[in-house]
């Protein structure tokens, strides 16, 4: 069984490897240092230049629709097609300096921490089971998505999703509808949960980061989270009520004979903790940057990805394979979503260059709306702004376009300004929930939800979701906190 675990590992190393390759291949080689330095200025460029992320969007809603089969074997490609088609044209425009700088940049800075992150998360819980007789009642539902949106400020919405989407997913194993039940956990786990300290969401580091204190979203978010997540809560018991009731017999009540609650896999708990240390001793703790190429690249952070390799690793090698068994673990998911976010990122380089302009981008009279006439801030658009973007663009970059946007001091935020970072960051946070890309773990709990045999909606009619209960729920939160 050893065996055959380590050829799965390296078949899963070189098909990672074959998803870095067509990356590394447009670098000309390394940079000299007077081709340092070179950016991709977003002041010239038109809003054609978004057109290949429309492309990559469409590809992702609407090939498993017409072309599901196809789609399912050549997701690969068609991200590789898309990400080329950006790249070649900021060739030509840019030049092979500028645009090698940007793509080494997306890469080391942005996309590989981020695979990183996400691989271990699902890697180490993966390792964790949960058995016996929870069933898929519409209070035991209800009771897990509370657990995981407590549980995702503390271990992220990323990690939280990946510890309790199996016990979800195996609680309703046995009922005829359950599409909806992951659906709320996406909006609650994956997105809304981790709104309370900066190990819960990436914008909410990086403003840790930028010197927002530690505490201030657990002082100052803790009561709309409360109130957008008892909504939202509230409104999945009585949907989940009905759907139950209208299944009738169908669905399956606990017995004397059902196993006993069990938790397999303590170890990797331990390991989750570490990763979970090792991700705030990153934003803690400053050890200089090592130049690779023309990028800069924080010492820390690459201790903190090293470290989370090696936690992953150690994952595989002490979990019992019975364990990634019961759990139905594959690698497929993660595979996906490198494939996938590959190209996301690659792609949104125009669109956050635009958005960097500011004043001198071609989205210049979009983020004048964020300010009132008399130069204050208009705090409902900074929430809405901020979160509509979020939900297609990274929300992590978003959040510090609309930082700074806000003048960057983080005491001035902090202070006089608080409620337009409340704004910045409730609207990043929140609204990753209105899409499957508006937050790294939405993509990979609907993979493996599709694994388990559930039929997840396409990405319009997830869509169709938010937009019933999220966008009323987060128009109420304007009234009472932004307006």
């Amino acid at each position: 069984m050893m065996r055959r675990s380590n050829l799965e590992i390296g078949g899963v190393a070189l098909r990672l490897m074959f998803v870095l390759c067509p990356a590394l291949l447009c670098f000309p080689g390394p940079l000299t240092a007077a081709e340092a330095g070179h950016s991709i200025d977003g002041a010239g460029m038109s809003l054609l230049w978004v057109l290949p992320f429309a492309g990559m969007l469409l590809s992702i809603a609407l090939f498993p629709l017409l072309a599901a089969e196809f789609w399912h074997h050549h997701y690969g490609k068609i991200s590789l097609f898309w990400a080329l088609v950006i790249i070649l044209p900021l060739l030509l425009r840019f030049g092979p300096a500028a645009t090698s700088d940007q793509l080494l940049h997306t890469l080391l800075l942005e996309y590989f921490p981020f695979i990183v992150l996400i691989a271990a998360l699902f890697t180490i819980a993966g390792g964790i089971l949960v058995t016996g007789n929870l069933h898929g009642s519409p209070t035991v539902n209800t009771g897990l998505l509370g657990v995981g949106t407590v549980l995702a400020s503390i271990v992220g919405t990323t990690g939280a999703s990946m510890v309790l989407i199996r016990p979800l997913l195996r609680a309703n194993d046995e009922r005829r509808y359950n599409a909806h039940t992951v659906v709320f956990f996406i909006f609650l786990v994956s997105n809304i949960g981790g709104s309370l300290t900066p190990l819960g969401d990436p914008p909410l580091l990086l403003g840790f980061l930028k010197g927002v204190a530690f505490f201030w979203p657990l002082v100052s978010m803790w009561l709309p989270m409360a109130l957008t997540a008892g909504i939202l809560l509230l409104l999945f018991f009585l949907l989940d009520s009905y759907i139950y009731s209208k299944e009738g017999q169908e669905r399956r009540n606990p017995t004397p004979d059902d196993p006993p609650f069990r938790l397999s896999g303590v170890s990797n708990i331990v390991l989750l903790a570490l990763l979970v240390g090792a991700v705030l001793m990153s934003g803690s703790v400053d050890l200089g940057e090592l130049s690779l190429g023309s990028v800069a690249v924080d010492i820390t952070g690459l201790v903190r990805d090293i470290v989370l390799i090696g936690l992953a690793l150690a994952s595989l090698q002490i979990t019992p394979a019975s364990i990634r068994e019961a759990n139905r673990f594959s690698w497929e998911p993660v595979i996906e979503v490198a494939k996938l976010f590959a190209a996301i990122f690659v792609t949104i380089i125009p669109a956050i260059a635009i958005l960097r302009a500011g004043e001198h981008g071609a989205l210049a009279s979009l983020l004048r709306l964020v300010s009132n006439e008399d130069g204050t801030p208009n705090n409902v658009m900074y929430f809405w702004l901020t979160g509509l973007l979020s939900s297609f663009l990274d929300n992590a970059p978003t959040y510090l376009i609309f930082f700074n946007t806000a003048g960057g001091d983080p005491a001035v935020l902090q202070g006089s300004l608080h409620t337009t970072l409340l704004a910045i960051s409730a609207g990043a946070v929140f609204m990753g929930a209105n899409t499957y890309i508006g937050n790294a773990p939405n993509f990979m709990v609907k993979s493996i939800a599709e694994r388990h045999g559930v039929p997840m909606p396409s990405f319009f009619g997830y869509m169709g979701w938010s937009g019933l209960f999220l966008l009323p729920t987060f128009a109420l939160i304007t009234l009472l906190f932004f307006t």
